[in-house]
């Protein structure tokens, strides 16, 4: 008897027709002799909708009474399913985030799991019953309904496997696995069948949308395997665990793009100390994200700083860097949304040279011009022109082996 967590999302959850799908998959589970934990995301779209009415009401929605809203399309799903499996003769239980002691910070809309308590959870698994939870949300020390974000019910999901010393961890999605590239632009693309939580983190962050990133993170602090399948089938799907030896095989894993970026370029700013502080300090108390970051120096005692934001801020970004340049001298501020990041992955990087170089060539045999480049132990990003994503994706899934 294994103890398995049961993560279902949106597109699982998206009517109750797709409802009694989860329910029969979570009762064969439990006819073969597992203690059970299910966690679901709303239904699909649910969220969008239940931010569409906080807009419709207020034009800036407070934080804590949009959290509770939101709050309320898990809170259906988990009982919606706890109602079929009890009309099915199976003993099931909804418990709620604040419940199931899902303890949070304050951060509204974004918050991070402090710790969760898992008595209420072990008793009710102790009386035979299959225990379904609102992913999602939690609640803060104050007693406030808190929400994780988006793709929050992952990582609701991931922790409470952690806490609970889960065998497993399934997630369910409308995909049957984690693939070597988006199989949408790359018709050749395969199933990964394990891959290492190094490199699901860094695909996460690149442009990966199956797994979110927090969840992967805390799986990889407490070594708790993650199964990612389909919800519409019974096919294996990708395991994400330990690095072992076969994985370092393996130069590349997988290739990934992201075009969700934006670059920034601020010429012949000052080559001082405390620079770099008064350019990205106003950017971080923006709530901005930065990404890869350039400097290139000039003879002359200045310097061009170039860095990368997220599209949806980048408007804001170049307001702020236009009142910045101005404060500190620099000469000009200019930027371009119409950018990609590609990027290859694999924990064999580690321990095999000539890989940037590989994938250099590969693009510059098709005129794909790299604007800039970034690179850790197993991964290396190129930033190009969007225009070109796609193709870079195909040809750098060919250049690495990949197709085979």
């Amino acid at each position: 008897m294994a103890l398995v967590v049961k993560k279902f999302g949106g597109t699982s959850v998206a009517d109750t027709k797709h409802i009694r799908n989860v329910a029969k998959r979570v009762r064969n589970s439990h006819q073969n002799g597992d203690d059970v934990v299910v966690i679901l995301s709303a239904m699909a779209g649910m969220t969008d909708h239940l931010i569409g009415l906080a807009n419709a009401v207020a034009e800036t929605p407070d934080r804590r009474e949009l959290d509770v809203l939101l709050a309320t399309g898990e809170q259906t799903t988990a009982a919606l399913l706890a109602m079929m499996l009890k009309d099915m003769g199976y003993k099931a239980h909804s418990l709620l985030g604040h419940q199931a002691e899902v303890v949070t910070d304050c951060e509204y809309g974004n918050a991070r799991i402090l710790e969760i308590g898992t008595n209420r959870i072990k008793r009710l698994l102790a009386e035979s019953n299959i225990v379904v939870i609102a992913g999602f949300q939690g609640v803060d020390i104050k007693g406030n309904i808190t929400t994780l974000g988006r793709g929050g019910s992952d990582t609701s999901a991931v922790a409470i496997a952690a806490a609970l010393n889960a065998d497993v961890c399934e997630i369910y999605t409308d995909v049957d696995g984690i693939y070597t590239a988006d199989p949408n632009i790359c018709p050749r693309a395969k199933k990964i069948k394990e891959i290492s939580y190094d490199e699901m983190l860094n695909m996460a962050s690149l442009g990966a949308k199956v797994l979110q990133i927090r969840s992967v993170g805390v799986a990889k602090k407490y070594n708790i395997p993650v199964h990612v399948r389909s919800s519409f089938s019974e096919e294996e799907g990708t395991m994400v665990v330990q690095e072992d030896c076969v994985m370092e095989q393996l130069v590349v894993s997988g290739v990934t793009h992201d075009l969700d970026q934006a670059r920034i370029t601020l010429r012949k700013v000052p080559d001082q100390p405390g620079i770099a502080a008064k350019i990205f300090s106003p950017i971080s108390e923006a709530g901005i994200l930065v990404d890869m970051i350039i400097q290139n120096t000039r003879a002359s005692g200045q310097t061009d700083l170039t860095f990368t934001v997220p599209k949806a801020d980048y408007k804001r970004a170049m307001d702020i860097q236009k009142r910045v340049a101005e404060k500190i001298g620099a000469q000009k501020v200019f930027g371009d949304p119409d950018i990609a990041k590609v990027s290859v992955i694999g924990v064999g990087m580690k321990n095999h040279s000539g890989v940037a170089s590989l994938m250099f060539n590969a693009l510059a045999r098709d005129n794909i011009n790299i604007i800039m480049i970034s690179t850790s132990e197993i991964r290396i990003s190129c930033i190009i022109e969007e225009k070109y994503a796609e193709l870079a994706v195909r040809v750098l899934h060919t250049t690495f082996g990949l197709d085979a």
